[in-house]
């Protein structure tokens, strides 16, 4: 299973520029340490934090992005890879119910590594815009992906209601406030969603 800090983690371009190979590797320091922090529960990371853990000096934090928002689209994009990753991998079931289910326990896994991300991303909505907006693009995306497996076989109702159940905030509630385990809260909406396509 790969760790979301190595997403964005890349050997420098073949550029024989020692200054721009060096910038490359800053940056990608940089983006590694944020993902870092932010993983293991920090939810809102200064710019001096980012710069210890990636250690370079503050400066070279804000040279390579204008502002903490830039950080936080890096890491916006740590979190679609991991969300296309579920998307790619084929159905095993051969029916759109047991796709349907199939899918609690993928996003499951998902929001799993992206949990810590997402509190970061809403600790800091409120400020950025760009944030807001791409809570927003993450909803429709998975929501275009249950369009995609029910393919019109549930009314609209039945549809809004699957879209709750498998959506971030539900699996979240069921894991923080309900104190469910993983296998306790994938129990729970499996068993939801069943009854829901019935």
């Amino acid at each position: 299973m790969a760790n979301l800090a190595d997403l964005k983690i890349a050997e420098p371009g073949g550029s024989s520029d020692g200054r721009r190979r060096r910038g490359e590797d800053n940056r990608a320091r940089i983006v590694a340490a944020m993902l870092e922090i932010v993983q293991s529960g920090e939810v809102a990371p200064s710019a001096e934090q980012v710069a210890v853990r990636a250690d370079v000096g503050l400066r070279t934090v804000f040279r390579h992005f204008s502002d903490m928002d830039s950080l936080y689209r890096e890491m916006s994009e740590a979190i679609e890879a991991e969300v296309q990753s579920v998307a790619d991998q084929p159905f095993r079931a051969p029916d759109w119910r047991g796709r349907v289910v199939e899918l609690v326990g993928r996003r499951g896994a998902a929001f799993e590594k992206i949990g810590p991300f997402r509190k970061a991303a809403d600790a800091f909505r409120h400020r950025s815009r760009f944030l807001g907006d791409d809570a927003s693009r993450l909803s429709q995306r998975l929501r275009k992906i249950l369009e995609r497996v029910v393919d019109g076989a549930v009314d609209g109702h039945t549809l809004e209601a699957l879209d709750l159940l498998l959506s971030f905030e539900a699996w979240s509630r069921l894991r923080e406030e309900q104190g469910l385990s993983v296998e306790q809260t994938q129990g729970v909406l499996e068993a939801a969603a069943r009854r829901l396509i019935a």
